[in-house]
């Protein structure tokens, strides 16, 4: 009995046009070669998608990559060809950054699995990257939460909109990416009849767990959504009371010229009959009433708590 080969997977990372064109099969399409040899674009382009090319399949995925020393996120595009004897990976590194590592997902693959239970590896993968990420986004959250209480409004305010941008990123990513591999799970990316199949039923059961966690992504980011959203109520509270404190910290000292500049008006009109004006101690009089006023005012307020 003849033994069949174990599909191969070819993991290439930044190749040259040279070196991807002599793994990929002669029958790639234009569009897709085009695809694939464009450099890695940031700001979460291109959108992520499964194509049926007939002998083939092509993918194009996002792979998120939070960075949370330095507070920032960030996308590696890995771009996939799939046929019945190989699938052929195409990592695109941003500059400056890490190459994506596929190993874990080699390492879950058998050598009995068809080329397609290789790619549910794949897109599992990234799955978890995507729930790890919202797992790290709500811990950023709450750490937020706390620091309003604590900390100026500006860098807070700073990092929420960060966050708030953050958010609208994978939202962006996800959404389609949770829709191509819906595609699958329902059957409608396949190659041509002749070619036979690449997601049979049993791949198509086990992408179905993918696009579970896909799921539960996108419900857990649409709840951290709704947390940002109180963190930023939370915070324009804040801003909220100390405009009111300063407002009553001025109107204290408004208060507190005020009875002052009366008596110093008092004594200082040009009228015929002043107060204590033949008398030897009425400037010094005057003096103990601005003082005592003021101290009684102070008094007050204190015992109003407005101090």
């Amino acid at each position: 009995m003849t033994s069949v080969a174990a599909p191969e997977w070819i993991d290439l990372i930044d190749p040259t046009p040279e070196e991807l064109r002599k793994q990929l099969p002669s029958s790639v399409r234009p569009t897709a070669l085009r695809a694939l040899l464009e450099p890695h674009v940031h700001d979460d382009e291109p959108r992520p998608r499964v194509e049926s090319h007939g002998d083939y399949i092509f993918g194009v995925f996002l792979v998120p990559v939070d960075v949370p020393d330095e507070d920032r996120l960030y996308y590696q595009e890995v771009d996939f060809i799939a046929t019945r004897e190989s699938l052929v990976t195409v990592s695109k590194t941003p500059p400056g950054e890490q190459p994506f590592d596929p190993q874990p997902a080699k390492d879950a693959c058998r050598a009995t699995d068809p080329v397609g239970m290789y790619v549910y590896h794949l897109v599992d993968e990234i799955a978890e990257r995507y729930l790890d990420l919202i797992d790290d986004l709500d811990d950023e959250i709450d750490e937020l939460e706390d620091r309003v209480a604590v900390e100026p409004v500006t860098p807070v305010g700073h990092r929420l909109r960060e966050l708030r941008e953050g958010v609208r990123g994978i939202r962006r990513t996800l959404a389609p990416t949770r829709d191509a591999v819906h595609k699958i799970v329902d059957d409608r990316i396949e190659l041509d009849e002749s070619e036979g199949e690449l997601f049979p039923r049993d791949v198509e059961i086990a992408f179905g767990d993918a696009y579970d966690k896909f799921m539960r992504s996108s419900e857990a980011l649409d709840l951290s959504r709704d947390a940002l959203a109180s963190v930023r109520d939370y915070l324009q509270g804040k801003i909220a009371v100390d405009q009111n404190e300063v407002t009553k910290r001025l109107t204290m000292i408004a208060s507190l010229l005020l009875v002052p500049t009366f008596i110093v008006g008092l004594y200082g009109q040009n009228f015929r009959h002043i107060p204590e004006l033949h008398w030897s101690f009425g400037y010094w009089w005057s003096w103990g009433w601005i003082i005592a006023t003021t101290f009684a005012q102070l008094a007050f307020f204190r015992w109003k708590k407005w101090l």
